[in-house]
């Protein structure tokens, strides 16, 4: 009988850390990571255009991204990039050389600037198809459930054969 009331006990401790291994933190790419990874077997990649300065993008970090059903999404359909908008490295994408420009008090990259099409804010998120194409830059703080939709439009190819707005209407999320 006190193996029984033992046996009992565990299970909930069983569980969660079974729950627990379910939901591993998200692996993020550099830039140069995703392009290589992207040749081996081709997916969307999805940029986190951040600085270090940045109070939003932090929150980001805190609340979105280590939501277990945001990074699933994430870590199933895309490469996930986290890039310093304001970093000094050189970046070869796609065989240009961006690189970083002194301007004001802190400066910008040009990957950053040019994956926005110049209108730097952050946090910003960038969508790539697996061609490495640039499809949408989202500016501005997601929640999980506002990126939730996002990330599966893109994601699964739906944003090749419905609007966005289509694919709402039948979206079911699982958050």
């Amino acid at each position: 009988m006190k193996y029984v009331f033992y046996l009992l006990l565990s299970i909930p401790f069983l569980s969660y850390a079974q729950d627990a291994t379910l939901s591993k933190p998200l692996t993020w790419y550099s830039i140069e990571e995703a392009l290589i990874l992207n040749e081996k077997e081709p997916r969307p990649v999805m940029i986190d255009l951040y600085t270090d300065w940045c109070g939003w993008c932090k929150v980001m970090d805190q609340r979105t991204f280590s939501n277990p059903e945001i990074a699933r999404v994430l870590s199933t359909y895309f490469y996930p990039v986290k890039f310093d908008a304001e970093q000094k490295p050189e970046v070869n994408f796609k065989g240009r050389i961006f690189k970083f420009v002194a301007s004001g008090q802190r400066g910008y990259h040009e990957l950053a600037a040019a994956l926005t099409q110049g209108k730097l804010s952050y946090p910003t998120l960038v969508f790539l198809d697996k061609s490495m194409t640039p499809l949408q830059p989202l500016p501005g703080y997601k929640t999980p459930n506002d990126l939730e939709p996002i990330l599966n439009f893109f994601g699964t190819g739906i944003y090749l054969t419905k609007t966005y707005d289509e694919f709402l209407k039948e979206f079911k999320s699982k958050l």
